[in-house]
């Protein structure tokens, strides 16, 4: 019986916890898919990088941006992350793909309504290939966290983190996040860069939105991508978790485990 009460207090208390970040789904996407998040892709038919709206392309279409396992990162291999395209768990997105083509974007976006918990953490990685275009029609990501509630920033909300950064010829488009690939000039994140936005008293319960967008250069053929991962309540850690539920069960059973044990000793 002592048994059974601990296992169903432990399932409140983990039901308790998964519902205080429930804001988040999929956040890591270690379903395997993009469930939670909304998706899509176009063409920049050569816009400036100012003129670009990421809502505008939020399509519903995946296109070539995909789910991606551990492996090797696309193009720069082991100079970027160790060779880690997954960050946390055994999954991460990759926003556009590594093929040069030109002209070609993708997106990625999710909402969190009535947020309550007290920091909102996700990771990202970068590759921005130079190829001697202007910074505004140069390949080029864009990583916005909003505050929809706050509308002192505008109609569209509050910009709380913004990311832009370009390829553009003289490497002014990007900044100490980077290093260049001297024989092919990308510009590449090195490590996965961790984001954290603090959720004061005047914003709890506000909604927030996370956008992500990669962008190829305008005119030709030079790529950008973004890998992203981890986007929680909680930092996003570089070992794969164990399932929250079995580790409350384990430590139920073995308090119970104990407790026979010293009454048999008594």
């Amino acid at each position: 019986m002592k048994l059974k009460q601990a296992l169903g207090t432990l399932a409140v208390l983990a039901a308790a916890s998964s519902a205080h970040a429930a804001g988040f789904v999929n956040g890591g996407f270690e379903d395997g898919n993009t469930n939670g998040w909304t998706v899509g892709n176009g063409n920049r038919s050569s816009q400036n990088l100012s003129a670009i709206d990421p809502n505008a392309y939020l399509n519903g279409n995946t296109g070539r941006s995909a789910i991606v396992g551990a492996g090797a990162t696309d193009l720069v291999g082991n100079l970027m992350a160790g060779g880690s395209r997954v960050y946390s768990g055994n999954y991460a997105y990759r926003v556009e793909d590594a093929d040069a083509t030109g002209g070609r974007l993708s997106v990625i976006s999710q909402t969190v309504s009535n947020y309550t918990d007290p920091n909102i953490f996700f990771a990202w990685l970068a590759v921005l290939d130079n190829g001697g275009h202007t910074e505004q029609q140069s390949a080029a990501m864009i990583i916005r966290l909003t505050d929809k509630t706050d509308l002192t920033g505008g109609a569209n909300g509050t910009q709380l983190i913004s990311r832009i950064y370009n390829a553009g010829d003289g490497g002014g488009g990007v900044d100490s996040r980077f290093a260049t690939q001297a024989s092919t000039g990308y510009f590449y994140t090195p490590q996965w860069q961790i984001e954290q936005l603090a959720i004061d008293s005047s914003r709890t319960g506000h909604t927030f939105e996370l956008t992500v967008l990669a962008t190829d250069c305008g005119p030709t053929a030079h790529t950008g991508y973004v890998y992203l991962d981890g986007f929680g309540a909680a930092p996003p850690t570089n070992e794969v978790p164990e399932p929250a539920s079995l580790a409350l069960v384990g430590l139920a059973l073995a308090g119970a485990a104990a407790g026979r044990r010293r009454a048999a000793k008594a």
